[in-house]
């Protein structure tokens, strides 16, 4: 859904695994300026389909009438 709000996301780098560990069962599910948080372990991105173009597919701009 579109609030017009920004997501606000960031990554956080911690010293140890058990920190992060404890970080994200502390804060996950919180709420701060009246949004929930959710806070876990980043994870490599996931490969997409379509040949790594972003965006809306097409290449013609415009109305397609003919």
């Amino acid at each position: 859904k579109y609030t017009g709000r920004s997501r606000g996301f960031g990554f956080v780098e911690m010293p140890s695994e058990e920190e992060g560990k404890a970080a994200i069962a502390a804060l996950n599910g919180t709420q701060l300026d009246g949004r929930t948080l959710t806070v876990n372990q980043a994870r490599p991105q996931e490969a997409r389909a379509g040949g790594g173009r972003g965006g809306f597919g097409g290449g013609r701009g415009g109305r397609h009438d003919r």
